[in-house]
């Protein structure tokens, strides 16, 4: 949050302007005559590129002007003062980073209008921590990306990022945090929900931070989201309204409206999608497969006066999955001695289940800003998520049920102030967290064992104080160090401090970025347990049950960021030790889900991004690249306890060497674009070596998939989709998970409709 230097150089004007970013970002700068005196009155102008958000300000007796309370994304700076050609340059805020953006003002001559316009800041200079970000745009052309559930906008863009056994994982691991605006959604339950957080067209640009996190971004150490919603600042009275309609009789539709004045802002929508095709099918065949949701989503802006900004989010959700199963029984999942003499791995054939899944949030904020130094947040949230996972009376050999219902009621607060060549943030993040849960089973494989309904109360709550300092001895180095102590309290009492250190520094004249990060996070457990006959069940099953205790990880990481004529290619190296690995399993065949932690679990890899500009203003392409392996051992030391891994490190379920995803997009003549993406995995772990897949890995498949669209207009748009265009099927991995064993999705192909009026 420092003021900005002005300098004169060879006729020019140059305006260096720092751009902070805690959860909202902050600009200011100062601007100076070539004679260094400061000018009053100049004209400045920070605007979104994808929105008609956009703040003004005059530079006052000082020369100097500033701007508070700027959301995560991508904006123009605009210079005009009279006898100076005006300047342009475009910069990105991300969490967390002070972007130093340069634009040299030329001196004018008479009838002079040509606009000067720098390079854009593509990449943060001051940040240890690799970034993605994905606009409104993208989540638009990216096929497949806008429909409700889809996490393609992460998988598609994100490096070690991928979908399998119906869970998204990331840099190999489950945990994962959905922030928005930079205030997280706490969440401490594991494989338990299908649906996504957000409806990806609700999102205006979503920033995926993996690794290498400040002490203020907490401790999911896989993969941080942080969403910045659409806001009404694009909007004019304007509504729209979006239909879709393909195979397996998919539909994806929403009515959203919004607009704005000078200080207030809001946008709302509701959304309903169904399909036969739910969720990932144990078999080729699409059997027992539909689901169906719908859900809404709300903000309000007020920016009060300069110095205070107040918003509200809300959300809400509520989705209906069928789950899957093999309908054969001579398969090997299901016959008891298959044809080809291997065991049945895993019968699903009597299985009849449903997952009921809801989620509310409301989340409030209060930005104030004292002065051009010091900026004070606080953000009281209220979240509700809920997985009734039921099955049928008939289900064979057991009849499961598992009901949770999990609230959360807590808030954070960020102070962060700037002293000298020092950027502080100090804050505090704290939820309390009351669960209820039943658990239930009939049994009908006649073995006498009486139905139990077993009712849990649990709960918890977690403390964690964050402090963070960015030291910035040199304009080319920056130094940061920070802490995040924390408290836990449920199921077990436990506590943790993170130290977390970084560096990342400028090489002069390329501007290619090195940095590097040491640092430890403390993940806190699910409030799960067992007792009464839920606990006789699980030791009949010769299953035992052990507290679960929180997941402490080490990351160290080290990369570089090369910007080129507005390409960026990044690249990075990490490696994550981990204590109480969490992971999943049932009781069983019983489909009664329990999480577990694993002794230990080694993650290592190294990953590649490449993002270009739009190329001769009609094209882009992006690229995320990860060689990885995924590794865990040792005894199981919380949740179930039926079953040990082979002594040292052994392969995980989800581990998959080598994850590629290439895509882009262009526009065509008349308004209409192309789009596509191809994802290549060289194939998950083999729980079942040899049966019937040779090798220790499930075979590798690609899928091609593309979107064409053309504008009728203002109002009206189009949009054709197929995914997995050559209908390419394989087994992606035989690990148990809701119903059994996972194939790819089949072909899908759908059309969108949009169209958008005034009111």
């Amino acid at each position: 949050m420092r003021l900005c230097r002005i300098s004169y150089v060879g006729g020019f004007l140059l305006l260096a302007v720092t751009v902070s970013a805690t959860i909202f970002g902050s600009v200011r700068g100062i601007i100076h005559d070539p004679q260094h005196r400061p000018i009053q009155g100049a004209m400045v102008m920070l605007k979104a590129k994808s929105s008609e958000w956009s703040k003004s300000a005059n530079t006052d007796a000082n020369g100097n002007f500033e701007f508070n309370a700027v959301p995560v994304g991508e904006y123009s700076v605009i210079v005009a003062n009279p006898g100076f050609v005006q300047g342009k340059q475009e910069v990105v805020v991300a969490s967390g980073t002070e972007p130093v953006v340069h634009l040299q003002l030329r001196v004018a001559v008479a009838n002079e209008t040509v606009n000067v316009s720098a390079q854009p800041a593509v990449a943060p200079t001051d940040s240890a921590t690799p970034t993605t970000t994905v606009s409104r745009t993208d989540i638009q052309r990216t096929p497949g990306a806008v429909r409700t559930n889809s996490l393609a906008m992460i998988t598609d863009y994100v490096p070690g990022a991928y979908f399998t056994h119906d869970q998204l994982h990331i840099r190999g691991g489950h945990q994962t945090s959905w922030l928005i605006d930079g205030v997280p959604v706490p969440n401490t339950n594991i494989a338990s929900n299908l649906g996504a957080q957000f409806d990806p067209k609700d999102i205006d640009y979503l920033e995926v931070q993996r690794g290498s996190y400040s002490a203020a971004f907490g401790d999911r150490t896989y993969g941080v989201f942080n969403i910045a919603p659409r806001t009404g600042f694009e909007r004019n009275h304007e509504a729209e309204l979006i239909l879709s309609a393909g195979n397996f009789y998919q539909t994806n539709d929403q009515f959203n409206f919004g607009s704005h004045t000078e200080r207030f802002a809001y946008y709302a929508s509701v959304n309903a999608n169904r399909s036969n095709l739910g969720i990932q099918t144990p078999v080729p065949q699409v059997v027992h497969d539909a689901e169906n949701g719908y859900g809404g989503f709300g903000s309000l802006i007020f920016n009060a006066d300069p110095s205070n900004q107040l918003r509200l989010v809300t959300s809400l959700r509520k989705d209906y999955y069928q789950i899957p199963y093999d309908p054969n029984p001579n398969d090997i999942e299901n016959a008891p001695i298959a044809a080809n003499g291997f065991v049945a791995q895993y019968p699903s054939l009597g299985l009849r289940d449903g997952d009921h899944e809801s989620d509310a949030l409301v989340n409030f904020s209060w930005v104030h800003t004292f002065n051009s130094q010091v900026l004070l947040t606080v953000s009281p949230f209220f979240h509700y998520n809920r997985a009734d996972y039921s099955s049928s009376p008939q289900d064979y050999p057991v009849a499961t049920t598992q009901n949770r219902g999990s609230t959360y009621g807590g808030g954070q607060l960020s102070f962060a102030a700037n002293v000298a060549k020092n950027n502080l943030q100090v804050g505090l993040y704290s939820f309390y967290q009351q669960d209820n849960e039943l658990f239930g089973a009939v049994f009908n494989d006649g073995s006498g064992n009486q139905p139990f309904t077993d009712v849990e109360h649990p709960s918890g709550n977690l403390e964690a104080f964050f402090i963070d300092d960015k030291f910035k001895p040199f304009s080319w180095l920056t130094l940061t160090a920070g802490m995040r102590p924390t408290r836990f309290s449920g199921g077990v009492s436990e506590s943790a401090i993170s130290p977390r250190f970084g560096a990342s520094a400028v090489l002069p004249r390329l501007h290619w970025v090195f940095r590097a990060f040491y640092g430890h996070y403390y993940q806190a457990p699910p409030l799960i347990t067992a007792s009464g006959p839920l606990l006789n069940f699980a030791q009949t099953s010769n299953v035992g049950f052990i507290p679960l205790h929180g997941e402490r990880d080490e990351e160290h990481q080290f990369g570089i960021t090369i910007p080129y004529r507005g390409w960026t290619l990044d690249a990075d190296n990490f490696r994550t030790n981990v204590v109480n690995f969490f992971d999943h399993n049932n009781i069983g065949e019983s489909n009664l889900f329990f999480p577990i932690t694993i002794g230990a679990a080694v993650i290592r890899g190294w990953e590649l991004t490449l993002r270009s500009p739009r190329i001769a203003h009609r094209s882009q392409i992006h690229l995320a690249y990860s060689n990885q392996i995924a590794m865990g051992g040792g005894a199981i030391t919380g949740g179930l306890t039926n079953f040990s891994l082979p002594t040292g490190l052994s392969r995980l379920d989800h581990d998959q060497r080598n994850t590629l995803n290439v895509g882009g997009d262009v526009s065509l003549p008349g308004r209409s674009y192309a789009s596509t993406n191809v994802y290549y995995g060289s194939g998950f772990s083999n729980a079942f070596p040899g049966q019937p897949y040779p090798g220790n890995y499930l075979p590798q498949h690609t899928t091609f998939d593309l979107s064409l669209g053309k504008d009728f207009g203002e109002r009206y748009s189009f949009s054709l989709n197929s995914l997995n265009v050559a209908n390419r099927r394989v087994e992606l991995d035989n690990s148990v998970t809701f119903g059994g064993f996972h194939w790819n999705n089949p072909r899908e192909i759908y059309a969108e409709f949009r169209y958008r009026f005034h009111y």
